[in-house]
């Protein structure tokens, strides 16, 4: 549905996009996740046809989008970070300006917009003037107005930035059932926990270029096998060492007693050779277990990042 090949984009000196590749899948529910700064607005406007990249290619749906921009603009709808306030017009004014620059106009534009405020929960809503609407409730009138033109692919700039627990939770929703009635949708956050629930692909940024990317099952498997082993002996101490240190697949083994915490390469039926290694040296092992491991964790691993604790945020 959406390639970006070797994307770069400068300002003087400062490389805010630098060589970006990514490929979304027809159908998926893309997060596009880093820190800030990382470069995630930029490819987005860079996408969405708000801003022009220094060099490199966008393809959205097999359509060159720097060359046949109208056609591109039919297929994608855009909910920015930043909801533009429209003092003087109502919900439904508002709704009803948008359909119309789509060439919707008359009975068919009201039918429009009114199905698609009451998909965003706003049906009470319309005569109400934008600008009294709370953050949240402005945000749910941005997607209804994206919406519009029934596009294809839906690309979201941080929906859920200054949203309470409570609709964040109902948003994530709303961008849920858009995924499962067929829409292609890229949403971009700086939190991976709240990404990694619902999205089915995930590429991560950090300056400028993308340093994951993939399927959000595939990325977990890597996560679980990333994370260190941790054993617990009754005895044999010496017997336990020198296992560890023949086995190709141990990195790094740290000792506390009798608990060792190994860095392990390896699959699950690597796991279970060295587990039978251990049992038929005759050695009473008491826990063999894989510690705990998140996205956040994996993250901090592939960027080796200190600074962006609200990566690893979850408050809702």
């Amino acid at each position: 549905m959406l390639e970006l090949r070797n994307i770069k984009k400068t300002y003087g000196n400062y490389h805010a996009l630098n060589g970006l590749d990514l490929s979304i899948p027809k159908g998926s529910l893309f997060g596009l996740v880093g820190p800030n700064g990382a470069g995630k607005t930029t490819a987005i406007k860079i996408i969405s046809g708000l801003l022009l990249p220094d060099s490199g290619e966008v393809v959205v749906d097999g359509i060159d989008a720097l060359s046949g921009r109208d056609k591109v603009n039919e297929i994608i709808g855009y909910v920015p970070d930043s909801f533009g306030i429209y003092d003087n017009l109502t919900v439904s004014e508002y709704m009803e300006f948008f359909a119309a620059a789509y060439g919707m106009e008359g009975l068919k534009a009201r039918k429009r917009c009114t199905n698609l405020l009451g998909q965003v929960g706003l049906e009470d809503k319309t005569d109400f003037h934008v600008n009294a609407l709370s953050r949240g409730m402005q945000q749910r009138l941005c997607l209804a107005r994206a919406l519009i033109h029934d596009p294809e692919l839906l690309i979201m700039d941080e929906p859920t930035s200054g949203l309470d627990p409570r609709t964040r939770f109902e948003f994530k929703e709303l961008i849920r059932d858009l995924h499962d009635a067929g829409k292609t949708i890229l949403v971009s956050s700086h939190i991976l926990s709240e990404l990694s629930q619902i999205c089915t692909d995930i590429g991560i940024m950090e300056n400028g270029s993308m340093v994951l990317s993939g399927g959000m099952e595939d990325i977990m498997t890597r996560i679980e096998s990333s994370n260190p082993i941790r054993i617990v002996i009754m005895n044999g101490v010496r017997d336990t060492i020198a296992i560890l240190k023949r086995n190709p697949s141990v990195k790094t083994i740290s000792q506390n007693g009798k608990m060792f915490v190994v860095n392990f390469d390896g699959t699950r039926e690597d796991e279970a050779a060295l587990l039978e290694q251990l049992i038929s040296a005759d050695i009473p092992v008491r826990e063999f277990v894989r510690e705990p491991g998140s996205l956040e964790s994996y993250f901090m691993q592939i960027t080796d990042h200190t600074e962006e604790k609200v990566i690893m945020e979850n408050d809702y």
